[in-house]
């Protein structure tokens, strides 16, 4: 029996990706389109011109991921499709592509989590990976810590109040004129500074929940930044950045690291965007390391948004660990009917992580 190949389409934000991926960990191709260049004059993601150009690029980026992976739709076993979290216009447009491409082919329709997703990107480039596990999601849109038990079964412990860690970054990168995205860009000027030059608040740092503030954040250099410029003073950007960053990075991973103890696990993995993040990597690695535990992140590319982890996370949801590695669409038809979504599955952009029994 041949390998399983499930297309992934993913478009719940501003990135327009397609990727075919076998048995769920190889991946033969994942491509994105960016819309960076057309969001970046407004400093953030516009939810209209984001659909749009959705429309434009989905049929073409889906062309060029069955031509890189060499295969045609005659060769795929299902089409997963990011059905939320995520912009509603945005998943609407990959989420209607996948309805009829299924539609016309017959083949089952798998509808992902988002946030899943990012989480099992780690077991796209970390095949002996396995639950129990804690994750951390940081991105643009989410900040959440999640106990990981099994495939298929999530507890979120704690998610932030207010701002995610991205939307933060972007944030204040926006405030200083510093571009956008602004996460990479704090992040490299972070790099030449001293985190300990300003003494920003450690939001809920010592709570006994697992929640996240950063707004209050957000709003201290901004009045760190007016009350140096009304003193006439020259404000040091990289100490200004490193010093937010450590900020930010000291509360994620006193977290982590208390959910480590409280579930008793020896693995932690990094997912979604900030993921990427130099300092998060180093820091949280070391930690792990000092404490005889194991740290596992993504490559950059498996950190923002793409369709891999979206082929990934569809081949686990209807395999689950319980499952022979060998179910798949046209080749066995024995796909478990509750883990296939229905032709007017309808987007979901509050979808929540959950636990599914």
């Amino acid at each position: 029996m041949g390998e399983m190949l499930i297309l992934g389409i993913e478009t719940s934000c501003d990135e327009t990706a397609a990727a075919v991926v076998a048995d769920g960990k190889r991946i033969l191709s994942n491509v994105v389109a960016s819309q960076v260049e057309w969001h970046r004059k407004f400093s953030g993601v516009v939810p209209e011109i984001a659909s749009r150009k959705h429309v434009e690029l989905i049929g073409p980026v889906i062309e060029e991921a069955l031509l890189e992976a060499n295969v045609t739709l005659d060769d795929i076993d299902a089409i997963a499709v990011t059905r939320g979290p995520g912009l509603v216009g945005a998943l609407l447009v990959g989420l209607g592509v996948a309805k009829g491409l299924a539609y016309a082919t017959k083949l089952p329709l798998i509808c992902v989590n988002h946030i899943e997703a990012h989480i099992l990107a780690n077991f796209l480039e970390h095949p002996k990976l396995k639950p129990p596990l804690i994750a951390l999601v940081v991105s643009g849109g989410h900040t959440a810590l999640v106990y990981m038990k099994d495939f298929g079964k999530y507890e979120v412990l704690g998610e932030t109040l207010d701002d995610a860690a991205g939307e933060a970054f972007d944030k204040v990168a926006k405030f200083l004129g510093l571009g956008y995205p602004g996460g990479p860009i704090v992040d490299e000027l972070a790099a030449k500074g001293d985190s300990e030059a300003i003494n920003f608040p450690r939001a809920m740092i010592k709570t006994k929940n697992y929640d996240f503030s950063l707004s209050g954040l957000k709003t201290a250099v901004l009045n760190y930044v007016s009350q140096q410029r009304d003193k006439g003073k020259e404000i040091d950007i990289p100490d200004l950045c490193a010093s937010f960053q450590a900020a930010v990075i000291d509360v994620q991973i006193y977290k982590t690291l208390r959910a480590v103890r409280e579930k008793d696990v020896n693995k932690v993995v990094l997912a979604g965007g900030v993921a990427a993040n130099k300092s998060l990597r180093e820091r949280l690695k070391n930690e792990m390391n000092r404490q005889g535990k194991e740290l596992f992140y993504p490559s950059h590319s498996l950190c923002t948004d793409n369709a891999a982890m979206i082929a990934c996370a569809g081949y686990y949801r209807v395999h689950r660990s319980c499952l022979p590695p060998a179910i798949g669409g046209r080749q066995t038809g024995e796909f478990k009917e509750e883990r296939v979504c229905p032709l007017d599955a309808n987007a979901e952009p509050n979808l929540s992580l959950i636990d599914e029994v």
